[in-house]
């Protein structure tokens, strides 16, 4: 696979070819550039397959590269040092990231996405609703994988999510119902948690949809739809600080 490395620190740059020469053989790196114009250059010259692509670059970020680049047509790992926040615009967007620094094991599980993904389409639509996640966080899309596709929908359109063993079934305020192939403690962890609360191992709900509270051992809620979820004994007093505060 022609790999470019993008990247504007030397140290990073000589540890990622370390560890493709010695680990992933199957990768030939094909160009360097550590700003914004060389990137563009190489990408447009080489046409790469793979490319390990800094956020913060010498002389801008990876973002204003890929704004001159898409529609892109090879797979892109991102590496970046960003913190929690903007983290969860690369997991919303269902692209692949490491952190810095870099791990060989993740490295490895990387690459292996990567030689599975199909250039074109998908990874377009990634790579806008990445933009999109980033330039405009309170609006932020999540990829839902859904029968071997992604399906993207707006964060704040989740009414509440529903556990059916390893997967899960996200519900929207269209109505509509999405049986994903992630966990729900999976979704617990992106999603942002001033509006989604674990009432029950079951249940994870966008607390601006509750339109009643019954009391009970825990209680049930009622959503906007009409549905009703128990909300777990355990969780009932932590659930009613989040209205109480």
């Amino acid at each position: 696979m022609k790999t470019l490395i993008i990247e504007d620190e030397p140290k990073n740059i000589k540890i990622l070819k370390h560890f493709i020469a010695d680990y992933l053989p199957n990768l030939q790196i094909v160009g360097e550039a550590s700003n914004v114009e060389k990137a563009q250059e190489l990408y447009n010259g080489l046409t790469p397959d793979l490319m390990f692509l800094d956020i913060q670059l010498s002389n801008g970020t990876a973002f204003d590269f890929l704004d001159k680049i898409i529609p892109v047509s090879c797979a892109i790992v991102f590496i970046t040092a960003y913190n929690d926040y903007a983290i969860k615009a690369f997991k919303y967007s269902a692209v692949d990231y490491l952190l810095k620094p870099v791990n060989i094991n993740d490295l490895i599980s990387a690459v292996k996405k990567a030689e599975q993904k199909i250039a074109g389409e998908k990874i377009n639509i990634q790579l806008q609703t990445l933009l999109e996640n980033i330039n405009n966080p309170l609006n932020n899309k999540i990829a839902l994988p859904v029968e071997g596709k992604l399906i993207f929908i707006g964060v704040n359109d989740i009414m509440y999510c529903k556990a059916i063993g390893v997967r899960t079934i996200i519900y929207d305020v269209l109505k509509h119902n999405y049986v994903t192939s992630k966990s729900i403690g999976e979704y617990e962890e992106i999603l942002p948690n001033k509006s989604f609360f674990r009432i029950h191992n079951s249940y994870l709900v966008n607390i601006n949809f509750i339109a009643k509270y019954v009391k009970g051992r825990g209680g049930f809620i009622e959503m906007h739809d009409g549905t009703n979820l128990e909300v777990a004994a355990r969780r009932k007093d932590e659930f009613l600080s989040r209205f109480n505060s």
